[in-house]
């Protein structure tokens, strides 16, 4: 008998173990490296939207900490398992069935992960990328946000979204944005012209709105961005009448936010998110130099699972654990093609998505939902199949408008992983 257990126990001694961790593919080069970076370490520079090289390091590292605030990691995360025997992910583009290996040789990718019931299918980093690494959200910010915003009105910080923004930010009560309501704004409608090009050039709007925020001219002069503000007092067309993109008017509901709870963002993601979301690693919002407010439209930094996690409490109608998050019916009014008016629906807001609170909406009988951000940040979500995907990137240009040809790509590698994992397209 006693040869029996040396013998039982010299297999389990010899048996390689095979942690969860080492399902993580991980590789130091990807598409384009050395144009981004690699023989430099990926280096980190503050003109990153104009130096590609400075892209990988400068979206994935710890902003300066005198220009950000942090978002404590949970104090009780959420544990992400894998998936023991995931289905293999086929997707098809030009004819051809290509893979997940396809996908990440193709696109400018620094991370990957694919949800499904909870549970990890596939995770993954290039460009010498790590699990821990805070990622840039860009406009995948805008939904944190809007999220916030609704469990402020739900809490009763805000009375009503039909309250206009000046009700609780008096000082911009000249102001058409001050006097567009809450939900005009989570939805983009207020109006007021704002071109954003991504162009970065004096005719650019949010070239102009990010010097007044960020200049170094305008360093702890609050009023400098109440005054711009002020002197928006015209609108092309009625409030809530049509969609038209502008991270301008994320911005001020942020500023609400603050008025109304008398919090900072960074403070409310941490108590009313982070925390009972179970997030694992710490984020951080950077801030506007001018006013010391956190830029809400694109200033979210945080890990690849993290960002999975808040798409899975998405998914999961605002709850982990049988517990609210994110009260109910304010996520299906933000999230659902069929709570909103005719003119953000899918296929009327854009030629292809629509527009709720702050989230685009696929065009699909099922509802499904992302948020996106400029060079390919994106979290897609389909809560009836509990199917979510991240990805952060480096895409060369900030939109579609610009170079679709990668956004393309990921939509078609998005259908596949519905397909391949019983979600639905139709």
């Amino acid at each position: 008998m006693k040869l029996i257990y040396v013998f039982l126990a010299l297999i389990y001694f010899l048996t390689p173990v095979h942690s969860d961790e080492t399902r993580i593919k991980k590789r130091i080069d990807g598409p384009n490296s050395q144009l981004l970076g690699q023989a430099a370490g990926y280096p980190s520079c503050p003109q990153a939207v104009q130096k590609p090289e400075c892209r990988v390091g400068s979206w994935s590292s710890a902003y300066p900490a005198s220009y950000r605030h942090e978002v404590k990691a949970s104090t009780h995360p959420l544990e992400l398992t894998y998936l023991s025997d995931p289905p293999t992910i086929k997707w098809h583009q030009s004819f051809k069935e290509k893979s997940i290996d396809d996908y990440m040789n193709e696109s400018q990718i620094t991370a990957l992960l694919i949800l499904k019931n909870g549970q990890i299918v596939d995770e993954r980093y290039q460009y010498d990328r790590q699990p821990d690494m805070p990622m840039r959200s860009f406009s995948m910010a805008k939904t944190f946000t809007s999220m916030l915003v609704g469990i402020a009105h739900e809490k009763g910080y805000i009375k009503s979204l039909d309250d206009r923004a000046l009700d609780y930010w008096p000082d911009i009560a000249t102001s058409a944005y001050g006097q567009t309501t809450i939900r005009h704004l989570l939805r983009m409608s207020s109006g007021v012209k704002f071109k954003e090009l991504y162009t970065w050039t004096p005719d650019d709007d949010m070239w102009v709105w990010s010097k007044i925020l960020y200049d170094s001219s305008n360093d702890k002069k609050p009023q400098t961005v109440i005054d711009f503000l002020n002197q928006k007092t015209t609108r092309d067309f009625e409030q809530g009448r049509r969609f038209s993109y502008a991270s301008i008017e994320t911005d001020v509901l942020g500023r609400v936010l603050t008025k109304a709870t008398g919090k900072s963002l960074s403070e409310l993601t941490q108590e009313w998110i982070w925390e009972p979301m179970g997030a694992e690693f710490s984020a951080f919002w950077q801030y506007s130099t001018t006013d010391r407010v956190e830029a809400a439209s694109g200033g979210f930094n945080a890990a690849l699972r993290d960002y999975g996690r808040f798409g899975l409490l998405l998914a999961n109608d605002g709850k982990r654990d049988g517990q609210s998050i994110i009260p109910y019916e304010y996520l299906m009014e933000a999230t659902d093609p069929e709570k909103q008016p005719q003119a953000f629906k899918p296929k009327t807001a854009t030629p292809y998505m629509g527009y709720g609170y702050q989230i685009w909406l696929l065009p699909y009988k099922t509802r499904t939902f992302g948020l996106q951000g400029i060079h390919g940040q994106t979290i897609f979500i389909q809560p009836s199949s509990q199917i979510v995907m991240v990805q952060t990137a480096v895409y060369s240009m900030a939109s579609g408008r610009q170079d679709n040809k990668p956004y393309q790509t990921r939509q078609a590698f998005w259908e596949g992983v519905l397909k391949s994992l019983n979600g639905k397209v139709d």
